[in-house]
């Protein structure tokens, strides 16, 4: 007869369950991973439907950092919860608040009733692959879970390559909020399938949870949040209240520092874990989310502005880049399994590291500028986001990996989240800064040019060469911010591959 280990699960299930459970959890993955990317689609919809202003538009921006902010903030304490409660009680609750937060996203009539309905979707999937992940962890044996964690990795992945494309197409069809209430059918299904497919009751060994612990530190990451977040990045790198909030978040982590340091419950007790390997993971994931974001980030704006491309366009093009990330996410996980993972994480943030730096040499017109490699003739936007996507999703699995071999098995929940916290943090932190940096480069480098204006020139002819002038010149100090970014998080790559062969050889605990 077997027992339930720490997370209230059987580690000796039929794999047919086994596959089943980890099936379930990564359906409620997808749901999640669509939901943070889906509305990027919807957002000229949403404006035109509650009537904002066009010159107001930055009053819709919360509606994607505020999924952001509860996805970050949460997921710590609901990570830890896990641990406390069982996997299958905390991804049933995870989808009931999910449906909750989808009909209150759907049913809003107003902006803030919209953003409070994102925040709690974002409350929602903050937990739903943190404790996916455990839950492989809990099911397969450490020479076999690489694999698991992968296509896990995937799964949240391919959130990321349907979530735009399936948004527009199902608003097209129904309007935008139609995607929000078909959420509420397919997290059903999920419930049904994690019911029957995952063992329930509480873990026989329940973990102390540390709800201080846990809070001070989703305060510090959401006043983090808040602080980056500026409406009017031309103006200035911080908005008004980023000084104060940026503050006020540096003491929320220096308390939590503190409480952490005497409290007998921690979020983290770090006297079985390896410390090394497993901060220098977090490290590599945190590099690997910068990367990730500018990559969203900065191509779509770099086909908008530099190709001539509408928002459909600029997504068909960034396809080539979210197609090869679950595709790496996959080989990275059956990689672990025969390598140590640190060689696959590092080769993963290297051939990242060389995909951004090939980027940093797209000329404006680089759809027609291919790759000549001998005989053999490459399309360069395709090829260097296929590099990129390829390189990050190789990433996944194996820093998960890492992660839940140094940690104790009752712990592994808030491992998972740790490792996801991180890279969502460095898709914050990362996008914000390059950002930040790239505007005062671009004004820096327009700020002696001069707007032509047609009484100040003789002839519709002279107007017309100043005009092309001034455009190619704008448009060359576009091309000059968008591929120094690029070269910059090349280098943040290397770092999280000098971080990722930290993480030490593989060894059995």
């Amino acid at each position: 007869m077997t027992t339930p280990d720490a997370t209230g699960t059987d580690p000796t299930a039929a794999t047919g369950s086994r596959r089943l459970a980890i099936s379930a959890g990564g359906l409620a993955v997808l749901l999640g991973a669509l939901d943070t990317y889906v509305v990027l689609g919807l957002l000229r919809q949403i404006v035109e439907d509650l009537q904002v202003p066009l010159n107001r538009i930055e009053r819709v921006t919360p509606i994607v950092t505020g999924y952001l902010l509860g996805y970050v903030a949460a997921m710590p304490l609901l990570g830890q919860a896990s641990d406390r409660f069982g996997r299958k009680a905390l991804l049933q609750t995870c989808l009931t608040v999910f449906i909750a937060g989808s009909v209150l996203t759907a049913a809003a009539e107003s902006v803030p009733f919209l953003v409070a309905g994102r925040v709690v979707l974002g409350v929602a999937g903050g937990a739903l692959l943190p404790v996916t992940l455990a839950l492989a962890a809990d099911l397969w044996a450490q020479r076999r879970r690489a694999a698991v964690l992968g296509a896990v990795g995937g799964a949240q992945e391919l959130g990321s390559v349907l979530g735009p494309v399936y948004g527009i197409a199902l608003a097209g069809l129904a309007g935008w909020r139609a995607v929000f209430w078909v959420n509420v059918p397919l997290a059903l299904l999920a419930m049904v399938v994690v019911h029957r497919s995952i063992q329930g009751g509480r873990p026989a060994q329940r973990q102390k949870a540390d709800v201080v612990g846990a809070s001070l530190l989703a305060v510090a990451l959401g006043l983090l949040v808040v602080a980056l977040y500026n409406p009017e990045p031309q103006e200035q790198v911080l908005p008004s209240w980023g000084p104060a909030t940026l503050i006020a978040a540096a003491a929320a982590f220096v308390a939590f520092v503190a409480w952490e340091a005497t409290a007998r419950t921690r979020l983290l007790d770090t006297a079985n874990v390896q410390l090394r390997p497993f901060f220098a993971a977090l490290g590599a994931s945190l590099a690997a989310g910068a990367a990730l974001m500018v990559t969203l980030v900065d191509v779509e704006l770099f086909a908008q502005t530099l190709l001539g491309e509408r928002d459909e366009g600029a997504v068909l093009l960034l396809l080539r880049f979210l197609v090869a990330l679950p595709v790496g996410a996959v080989i990275g996980g059956l990689l672990a399994n025969r390598i140590a993972e640190r060689w696959v994480a590092g080769a993963g943030l290297l051939i990242a590291a060389c995909g951004f730096l090939l980027m940093s040499h797209w000329p404006a017109d680089v759809l027609s500028t291919p790759h000549e490699l001998g005989p053999l003739t490459l399309p360069r936007l395709d090829t260097d986001l296929i590099v990129v996507g390829v390189g990050l999703g190789l990433v996944i699995a194996p820093l998960s990996a890492v992660v839940l071999r140094v940690v104790p098995a009752g712990q592994h929940g808030l491992a998972s989240a740790a490792v996801v916290v991180a890279r969502m943090t460095g898709m914050l932190v990362g996008i914000s800064a390059l950002s930040a940096w790239g505007l005062h480069r671009f004004h820096s480098l327009t700020a002696d040019l001069q707007t032509p204006l047609p009484m100040l020139y003789p002839s519709d002819a002279a107007f017309d060469r100043a005009a092309a002038e001034y455009a190619a010149e704008l448009q060359d100090a576009m091309l000059t911010q968008y591929t120094e970014i690029f070269a910059i998080t090349s280098v943040v790559c290397l770092v999280g591959a000098g971080l990722a062969l930290l993480t030490g050889p593989r060894r059995a605990r």
